[in-house]
């Protein structure tokens, strides 16, 4: 039996999702998706880059990435709204629940996007064409936003298909239709080829997909090493990766913040990693884990950037543990200069069971540490992280005191200070 793999992608998903709802629950009569709009972050919080942009953005050539004032350039009319996260996850959530209603197995690739094992499924949904529309316009009708849908019998060509014409289209592109369809696109086009993979590609005077099909695998292997491969694989429509529905566990648990201001003393870098120790402290705890590697990442005033990290000697996920750890190698790392961003990443994960072993001369109770970590968890959980703060971030509300990740002026939106036209 033939394979039949669906990769579903919502257009311009934070876009059309704060269009909708405005539309729909705001009394919104412009359609953000048919304007030159785009979503972005504050830029007086210094998070001011593109984060999803409208289809007519792309004849400004409008990129997400790029920063406000540089959007602004290119296009002084851009209609810019603030993110909402808490509404995105709500619309990703009630997206991947009309999914499943087609089929057991849905990996959910992103918060926009997904793949679906639709083998077999012909005699409940029809062929794969007709079974791909019926989704299309079920979550056209049901949520209001369009999706791109993709189908081919492997992951990467049915990701490929998804995303020829948009938006609210269904395409095929199975193995014979590669030569066709696939291989005349830029190189630029491949799954998981991105700005530098192509600057070495075309280097090598490969341009277009099929150039790389074509191309002698060691001279492939040779510059690209690994990855090259990889990439020539996909050229030539291979992939054995299968429709995961459970997700595979992390490898690693980390977080960063861009920092409202350029921090150019140690006590105000140490205050910032606390704060992320205490966000990457809780996950680790909630996913069972302990970490025996931990890394800090700088990035400065120029954007230029710096990390290292260390292996510890016993795997942890204790909160002061892993500051302390941070605040050594931060010592070793920082050169002076005022820091924009800092971050803190882990890996080499240990499961929760792995026994810590005792030191001698070592004072620390860590098992109390560890119950403490623990109540302060359970706290939070129930009444909000802000029901427990260390009394250090009373004095300075100018540091989240749980910092990293998705930060709080993007999770929720007061539309009574924002015109919805």
């Amino acid at each position: 039996m033939r394979k039949v793999i669906f990769h579903i992608d919502v257009n311009s998903a934070f876009l059309s999702w704060e269009a909708v709802y405005r539309l729909r629950h705001l009394g919104g009569s412009r359609d953000l998706r048919k304007e030159t709009a785009a979503v972005a972050g504050d830029a007086a919080m210094r998070h001011g880059i593109i984060l999803a942009k409208s289809i007519p953005s792309r004849r400004y050539q409008i990129r997400p990435g790029e920063t406000i004032p540089e959007a602004r350039r290119k296009c002084p009319g851009l209609i810019l709204v603030p993110p909402n996260y808490s509404l995105y996850e709500r619309c990703s959530q009630a997206f991947m629940e009309i999914l499943r209603r087609y089929s057991p197995c849905v990996e959910q690739y992103s918060i926009d996007e997904a793949f679906m094992d639709m083998t077999g499924t012909e005699k409940l949904w029809g062929d794969p064409v007709t079974a791909a529309c019926r989704i299309r316009d079920q979550i056209r009708l049901e949520l209001g936003f369009t999706v791109n849908v993709g189908i081919s019998e492997n992951k990467v060509l049915a990701k490929m298909a998804s995303d020829f014409r948009k938006p609210d289209m269904v395409h095929t592109l199975w193995k014979h239709e590669i030569r066709e369809k696939m291989w005349p696109l830029p190189v630029s086009d491949l799954f998981f080829v991105g700005r530098a993979t192509t600057e070495k590609l075309k280097k090598l005077g490969i341009d277009r997909i099929k150039e790389l099909a074509c191309a002698d695998p060691g001279l492939v292997k040779l510059h690209l090493k690994k990855h090259g491969e990889v990439i020539q694989a996909f050229a030539n429509g291979m992939d054995v990766s299968v429709v995961r529905e459970e997700p595979p566990a992390n490898k690693g648990y980390g977080d960063s913040t861009t920092i409202a201001f350029d921090v150019t003393d140690p006590s105000g870098a140490k205050l910032v990693l606390l704060a992320l120790a205490e966000t990457v402290g809780t996950r680790l705890r909630a996913a069972g884990v302990r970490a025996e590697r931990i890394a800090v990442g700088i990035r400065y005033f120029d954007l230029s950037q710096a990390g290292q990290q260390m292996t510890l000697t016993d795997a942890t996920n204790i909160t002061t543990e892993l500051h302390a750890r941070a605040c050594q190698i931060f010592d070793r790392l920082w050169d002076g200069r005022p820091i924009r961003q800092l971050g803190i990443h882990t890996g080499k994960l240990r499961d929760k069971g792995d026994m810590r072993q005792i030191h001698m001369f070592d004072p620390t109770d860590h098992e109390k540490l560890e119950r403490m970590d623990v109540a302060v968890d359970k706290i939070r959980g129930r009444y909000g992280i802000d029901a427990v703060k260390r009394a250090v971030f009373l004095e300075n509300c100018h540091v989240d005191h749980m910092s990293g990740g998705i930060s709080r002026e993007k999770r929720t939106v007061d539309y009574s200070k924002t015109s919805v036209e």
